[in-house]
């Protein structure tokens, strides 16, 4: 940097002060907020159950995915069940815990529900551990509790085999943390200059850019950006699911992050990415909220009718959205019955008239959802 070149935002003399035009930003904050009213007066006036499957929908895509996109793969019954055990929402049989779906479902749900609190190097250290309880990345031991140290070497971002990987984006040297993240807390807990929805897509920049931890920053900027916008909701139950949004675009996402990363401090291009994501976000929320509706209406209708556990499962399955055809061949390997068991299953719940023969063709008879 001896001759002034800035390959990264970091090097240059006036980081961190990131810039960005507001009168570009206007239309896109105003449409997330038009957005977001329609989505909550569509919840309003639900039942309390309705808008916590609704929110517990979100929650379990935004944990899920936010795992996703680090290439780590979560069992979607096991988030559900975790996140519903913390919340005190009945969702009938639970799943047996998992340690490394805790960890991620307490960090969201710090950010989400605990969003008033302040944001301390404590509270961090005990997100990034709860991501890694084994201590362990993969077969790379994490350093917990610290910030990274940069032992082994300057931390990037690589893509592609060992040997000729490419480098996307090199962070801050471990010594400046110290300074970096006392600066980026000192401003994250301040009361937000700009729109608090900006703020989050600022946080989650800047926080990803310098990049404190060996791993599990790209989790922890998402649930930091998460905070923020629990606080521009001024609500801890969630409807939507940026992190979800991001994985569906994350080519786009990562396309926009190493340009930022590697342009001038006017980060107008990420913000208005960002809140297009969340914009994105909330109508696909709109359509969770259609699905949850759905299901609320069938089981005001079913709900007195006597089933057992295997027949509600199944139909919750269904309302969910089921992969594929319902055949008895799936029913008996889903719910661990017999041939025979699956069958008269079924067909009791064909003489109720919940279910009915599909007119679609095939070797096997398949069965679909009378809605009410």
């Amino acid at each position: 940097m001896g001759d002034g070149y800035v390959k990264y935002i970091w090097e240059g003399p006036d980081w961190p002060d990131l810039r960005y035009d507001v009168a570009r930003l206007a239309d896109s904050i105003a449409e997330v907020a038009f957005g977001h009213g329609h989505l909550m007066g569509r919840l309003a006036d639900t039942e309390t159950a309705v808008q916590e499957q609704a929110s517990l929908s979100a929650l379990t895509a935004d944990v899920v995915t936010t795992s996703e996109i680090e290439g780590e793969l979560l069992d979607v019954a096991s988030v559900r069940s975790s996140i519903a055990r913390r919340l005190g929402v009945d969702i009938g049989a639970a799943v047996p815990a998992d340690r490394n779906v805790d960890g991620v479902v307490e960090m969201i749900l710090d950010a989400t529900v605990d969003h008033d609190r302040p944001m301390t190097a404590e509270r961090l250290f005990g997100w990034h551990a709860g991501l890694f309880p084994t201590g362990y990345s993969g077969i790379s031991r994490v350093s917990l509790g610290a910030w990274r140290t940069d032992a082994t070497g300057p931390m990037e971002v690589v893509s592609g085999p060992y040997g000729p990987q490419r480098v996307h984006f090199e962070a801050p040297p471990a010594a400046r943390l110290d300074t970096e993240m006392r600066r980026f807390l000192d401003w994250f807990n301040r009361d937000a200059d700009e729109p608090a929805i900006v703020k989050a897509g600022l946080a989650h920049l800047w926080f990803v850019t310098v990049h404190p931890f060996d791993d599990g920053n790209g989790r922890i900027a998402r649930a930091l950006g998460d905070l923020w916008l629990a606080r521009a909701d001024r609500n801890s139950r969630r409807y939507y699911s940026l992190s979800a949004q991001i994985q569906r675009d994350r080519t786009d996402y990562y396309t926009i992050l190493e340009r930022t990363q590697k342009g001038p401090l006017d980060v107008t291009e990420w913000l208005l990415w960002f809140l297009g994501a969340l914009q994105r976000a909330i109508i696909h929320a709109d359509e969770t909220v259609d699905t949850v509706l759905l299901k609320a209406r069938f089981w005001r209708h079913w709900g007195q009718v006597a089933m057992n556990a295997r027949q509600i499962a199944m139909l919750n399955r269904l309302l969910d959205g089921f992969n594929g055809k319902l055949t008895t061949h799936k029913w008996a390997v889903i719910t661990k019955s017999s041939q025979d068991t699956a069958l008269r299953d079924i067909n009791e719940l064909v003489e109720l008239g919940a279910l009915q023969r599909s007119d679609s063709g095939g070797r096997s008879t398949s069965y679909e959802l009378i809605q009410p």
